[in-house]
């Protein structure tokens, strides 16, 4: 069992940045790819970007690539995005997810989830 904690969201202008983090908690917290998801009101939850297990492999959706960057720490059981140059349409709940075996975007393929953290860019 793994439980997700994210934290670091909040309110920026366009253009600013953010750094959330997702502690997790369990001793097989370096067996698992991590993602970052989001969602927006009243759209699907999309993927964002997700790390290998070793850190050394990572996919990130085609509208973040260049702006965001995935990172993690196996001893500190953590997670991190970091994202930069902000845009109006990045505001959306942002979800830690951990499980599948491969860095893939499928969202039911990951399973264990945050309980997700705001983020609104303002114009």
């Amino acid at each position: 069992q793994v439980q997700l904690v994210e934290s670091g969201g909040g309110l920026v202008q366009a253009g600013g940045s953010l750094r959330l983090s997702c502690a997790a908690s369990g001793r097989t917290f370096s067996c698992y790819v991590m993602g970052w998801f989001r969602q927006a009101p009243g759209k699907e939850r999309e993927f964002v970007a997700a790390i290998s297990a070793s850190g050394s492999s990572t996919k990130y959706a085609d509208s973040v690539k260049g702006r965001f960057t995935i990172s993690r720490d196996n001893a500190q059981n953590t997670v991190y995005l970091q994202m930069n140059s902000l845009k109006p349409e990045d505001t959306a709940v942002y979800y830690c997810a951990a499980g599948p075996w491969s860095l893939t975007v499928v969202p039911g393929e990951y399973r264990y989830w945050g309980q997700g953290t705001q983020v609104t860019v303002s114009s």
